[in-house]
């Protein structure tokens, strides 16, 4: 295993992860993978050799051992390391993607391109989805191995002997498993990380989306607020202008100029001499 790739590729899903994220990434290099590379392989390599029945039958251990252990431990955990971990590499690929779009960009335009996403450390446009759907996937693929498991191994757990009648068995056969206390244990360590394994992908998948959705609310939040109060630009006032309720007008006091009076002479008035008897008081008879 060439582990500065392995270290390149933690490393790139862990720049776009979130706390939960990244407690996802610890559990499975330290608690699964280093934990199925260091021990789990050695407690299971003797699986077959040291399965033993109390018979002589050409091919009845071999029947037997098929027929309790379809598929190993160390082959399942295996095959499941490996299908947890794709979604991260879509995430991974998905960043490279659009890592080389933007230098294409910038070839063909030059100083005056601007990137879509200036922050490389936010999941923005299709990496959000990409990523939510990574951990929706990394949570079904553990899902459907704890039902194998469960489907597989009854209860997760591994009896010290097992009965068998198949043929070509000549009657009913005692067999042995090796070391099935140790196995037991390892087997519902793996299971219990896989159970926090699914937690967490759940949580941090809930965690994006509620985030997303608050901030579409606060977007919309604030386009309201504009639209309601003072963020529009205001309406033309026809050159009114508007003042508070307070507002006095400023009163400017007008000098009085001096207004010339011209005198009359009363001398120069012709008067009128008003008669003291009516017209009709002397037309009246005696």
């Amino acid at each position: 295993m060439n582990w500065s790739v392995f270290e390149g590729l933690l490393s790139g899903v862990n720049k776009y992860s979130t706390a939960f994220g990244r407690i996802w990434l610890s559990l499975v290099f330290i608690f699964r993978l280093l934990v199925y590379v260091v021990a789990a392989e050695r407690v299971w390599s003797d699986d077959h050799k040291d399965f033993d029945c109390n018979t002589r039958q050409p091919g009845c251990t071999n029947v037997c051992y098929d027929h309790f252990f379809p598929v190993s431990h160390i082959r399942l955990w295996a095959l499941q390391l490996i299908l947890v971990t794709c979604p991260s590499l879509l995430v991974i690929m998905h960043v490279a993607y659009r890592e080389a779009k933007a230098l294409q960009h910038r070839a063909e335009r030059g100083d005056s391109y601007r990137s879509r996403f200036p922050n490389p450390g936010k999941k923005r446009g299709g990496l959000w989805w990409t990523y939510l759907f990574s951990l929706i996937v990394k949570a079904g693929v553990d899902m459907v191995f704890l039902y194998i498991f469960y489907r597989f191994y009854r209860n997760y757990t591994l009896p010290r002997l097992v009965k068998c009648q198949l043929p070509p068995c000549p009657n009913i056969v005692d067999c042995f498993i090796s070391r099935p206390t140790e196995k037991t244990i390892f087997t519902l360590f793996m299971v219990v990380t896989t159970c926090i394994c699914i937690v967490l992908s759940l949580v941090e998948a809930a965690y994006l989306i509620g985030k997303r959705c608050r901030e579409r609310l606060q977007a919309g939040t604030g386009e309201s607020h504009c639209h309601s109060h003072d963020c529009a630009e205001p309406a033309s006032t026809g050159g009114q202008v508007f003042h508070g309720v307070g507002y006095k007008a400023p009163t400017a006091s007008i000098p009085c100029a001096s207004i010339p009076t011209t005198s009359i002479p009363t001398s120069s008035i012709p008067t009128t001499s008003i008669p003291t008897t009516l017209p009709e008081q002397e037309k009246t008879p005696s």
